[in-house]
């Protein structure tokens, strides 16, 4: 393809809400007939390596498939990946399509953890990778964007917007403070400099439930497109992307296919981190407690419908208000969403990465409570399921692999088998901030665990089993 009329966009994260979400906004262009951007799919890890494999047998085509809340599907081809970057350790075909002149946006979906920031949105020094990386190596998204920009800055192949595609708030701002405190602490300045200079980091916001493909999708997709696809994906009907429009070399004319290009994002990031994801693992992590497999049937359960409920109705609509948005509106259809079926989300996936979930999402709103001199019960309720749900994992009880790019795994099992593992964790300074020093919210968090504790003792003999 000649690049003075062909733009790449990179994107970085290969796993299915990419493919679902922004890979499916690029390929409704080109139905349109605008063909001028196609994306370059790679990944930081190894991990999804038979992934790339299997669409690079499939030329970067593979199924969607959307289903409605009455069950309704729908099947696409999507072409919009023109480009699979093979994996190896030294990235060295992600740097290499990164630096190129034709590739004009970079973005990325690494999952909350993926930040590597602590409360105070400095970078976590401690961690491992963080180290690897300021040490030259690319285990992360910022060892692997500096290489990136090294490597554009010494051939002079111009600017680049780098688009955060995660539920972060204020993601690219929080990217943009993460690599500048990056690049700092590696003493390279003049690279600080021409990244200052040459790129722009918009705030977005992302929307669509995406579950790990489910076994007998490839059936279905064989049946509705008569496609052999490895790697299909499935998502909700529902779709949303707002971006702030501050791309500094160009991009593809989103708005043209429905994506909202705004001054700000806030009052939209605001309402799903808080009202969304932040519900999505409250009925997760309550869902697991007693026995239950998927989001649609924790959801279906009134006692968790109501914890979420009580959770953005009391405390989130208050603390977000005015909002240009209908936020009860919000919060119904959103619990509508989770209550899908067919969607068949797991409460494993869901309730994944909390020791970046409660400080993003559930520790402002606690915050915010107090600082209108009102006790948080209904929030309180998050952090609390999030404590049982630890103590179960400690005790290995819980009845599946709990994923968390974060988890300090000696540190969990040091705080429950302390003296008062309640009081370490409510003073834990990166969970909870400013909240870690009061004792109010040590009791509330005390009261509530216990309330809890006797509410998932008398359901967990009702709970289905799988």
């Amino acid at each position: 393809m000649s690049t003075l009329n062909h733009f790449f966009w990179m994107h970085i994260g290969a796993g299915s809400f990419h493919r679902a979400h922004q890979a499916w906004y690029l390929h409704r262009l080109l139905v349109q007939g605008d063909k001028r951007w196609s994306i370059a799919l790679g990944n930081i890890r190894d991990d999804a390596k038979p992934l790339l494999e299997a669409l690079t047998a499939q030329k970067g085509e593979y199924a969607l498939e959307t289903v409605t809340p009455a069950g309704e599907r729908q099947y696409e081809k999507i072409t919009s990946i023109s480009k699979v970057i093979p994996w190896d350790e030294k990235l060295t075909a992600l740097v290499e399509q990164g630096a190129a002149a034709d590739t004009r946006i970079i973005s990325f979906t690494v999952t909350e953890g993926g930040y590597y920031l602590d409360t105070h949105f400095k970078l976590d020094q401690a961690n491992a990778d963080i180290q690897a990386d300021l040490n030259g190596g690319t285990r992360t998204i910022y060892g692997t964007i500096a290489k990136i920009l090294q490597t554009r800055r010494a051939r002079d192949t111009g600017s680049v917007t780098l688009l955060s595609c995660d539920n972060v708030r204020h993601n690219g701002e929080r990217f943009r403070d993460g690599l500048t405190e990056f690049l700092t602490l590696r003493g390279e300045n003049e690279l600080l400099a021409w990244f200052k200079a040459n790129t722009t980091t918009p705030n977005t916001m992302v929307d669509r439930i995406t579950p790990r493909p489910s076994p007998d999708i490839a059936g279905r997709v064989k049946q509705a497109l008569n496609m052999d696809d490895r790697a299909p994906v499935m998502g909700e009907s529902f779709i949303q992307w707002v971006v702030e429009d501050n791309f500094i070399a160009g991009r593809p004319a989103l708005e043209n296919v429905g994506v909202e290009m705004v001054e700000t994002v806030v009052p939209y990031e605001e309402a799903k981190i808080r009202i969304l994801n932040a519900s999505h693992s409250c009925i997760a992590w309550a869902g697991t407690l007693i026995g239950q497999s998927y989001i649609h049937e924790s959801t279906g359960t009134d006692a968790i419908r109501q914890m979420a409920y009580d959770y953005v109705t009391e405390d989130v609509i208050p603390s977000l208000t005015p909002s240009p948005l209908d936020l009860a509106q919000y919060r119904d259809v959103v619990l509508d969403r989770f209550s899908n079926p067919y969607i068949r989300d797991t409460n494993q996936r869901v309730a994944a990465d909390g020791f970046s979930k409660i400080p993003g999402f559930i520790t402002p709103t606690l915050i915010e409570c107090y600082r209108r001199g009102q006790q948080p019960k209904a929030t309180a309720v998050l952090p609390a399921l999030f404590f049982i749900f630890m103590r179960r994992w400690h005790e290995g009880e819980l009845p599946y692999t709990y994923q968390d790019g974060i988890l300090d795994e000696a540190a969990v099992h040091a705080m429950f088998t302390s003296a008062d593992p309640l009081a370490r964790y409510a003073r834990d300074g990166k969970m909870f901030g400013p909240l870690a020093a009061r004792a109010e919210f040590e009791q509330l968090l005390r009261d509530t665990v216990a309330r809890l504790d006797s509410w998932v003792k008398a359901n967990t003999p009702l709970a289905t089993t799988h």
